[in-house]
């Protein structure tokens, strides 16, 4: 006669059981993680592709970690950051200004192409949008790149060509009076020069009540230094229309030539602007020219 019960099941039987459950459901997951992973590393290498850089793992970036130079050509990229613009090429600059390469053309062949096309890096940045965009792998949105970069770097060179010259203090008036004019609090500037005096930048440190602004010579020498001033011209307002320096601006202005002779970076004057004037500190103390 059979019994209603069903046979109890050993417990070794079903560890097994389970053994091979965690087993299965492990590798099912292993196969898993390969493939997401295989996809990544696939997708990653389209990317360089693209970009015209050789694949993550290429033996030819070296190791930095344990001090292996690379042996071959790393990437642009990591190169600029690593050693500065001075370390690549022109053609290698410029496929960083492309950004990405096409199909079946990364960014360094479409920036040699350019190179070659136009006769020179010189010709490129002297070709018009138009001469750009007929380039295999360029077109127009990256023409339109390419000329802005290369103007850019015009202008900065036009910039650093041209710089004003602030040998006077009426020469400081007139590039900082419209900036200041019409305020109603004090404001503080540090203008930075060059070794002729040239005009470098004006850079406002410091702003204040109708009553005063309070100076800090640590905040004037920040921006100064940052630019690499050979020298510096300091500029405050009164509000109340009246340019006559305060005991308080002439004490502050010692005080900066003090901290600016130990730092190299010598305050040729301050001048102090009203509504429709100016005093140069430096010759009302006797100490000008």
């Amino acid at each position: 006669m059979l019994s209603g019960r069903v046979p109890a099941i050993p417990d070794t039987c079903v560890a097994q059981a389970r053994d091979i459950m965690h087993a299965r459901a492990g590798v099912a997951f292993a196969g898993l993680a390969r493939m997401v992973l295989t996809n990544f590393d696939a997708a990653i290498s389209r990317r360089d592709a693209a970009l015209g850089d050789p694949p993550l793992g290429d033996p030819s970036l070296g190791d930095p970690a344990l001090g292996v130079p690379p042996l071959g050509d790393p990437r642009p990229r990591e190169r600029l950051w690593a050693r500065g613009t001075h370390a690549l090429g022109d053609e290698e600059l410029l496929a960083l200004v492309l950004g990405t390469g096409v199909r079946n053309h990364s960014a360094r062949s479409v920036a040699a192409e350019l190179v070659r096309a136009c006769g020179g890096v010189g010709a490129v940045a002297r070709a018009s949008p138009r001469e750009l965009a007929q380039v295999t792998g360029v077109g127009p949105e990256r023409a339109t790149r390419i000329t802005a970069a290369f103007e850019l770097g015009r202008r900065a060179v036009e910039a650093h060509q041209h710089r004003e010259q602030l040998g006077q203090a009426e020469d400081v008036y007139r590039v900082v009076a419209p900036r200041l004019a019409g305020l109603q609090q004090e404001v503080f500037l540090s203008i930075g020069l060059d070794i002729r005096n040239g005009l470098l930048d004006v850079v406002e440190v410091a702003r204040g009540t109708v009553h005063g602004v309070e100076v800090h010579p640590r905040e004037v020498f920040r921006p100064l230094i940052r630019m690499a001033a050979a020298g510096a011209v300091v500029v405050h307002n009164h509000p109340s229309g009246d340019p006559t320096p305060s005991a308080e601006d002439v004490a502050l202005t010692r005080r900066l030539r003090e901290a600016g002779e130990l730092l190299g970076i010598p305050i040729v004057d301050h001048v102090v602007i009203g509504e429709a004037g100016f005093v140069s500190i430096a010759e009302w103390i006797g100490t000008g020219g």
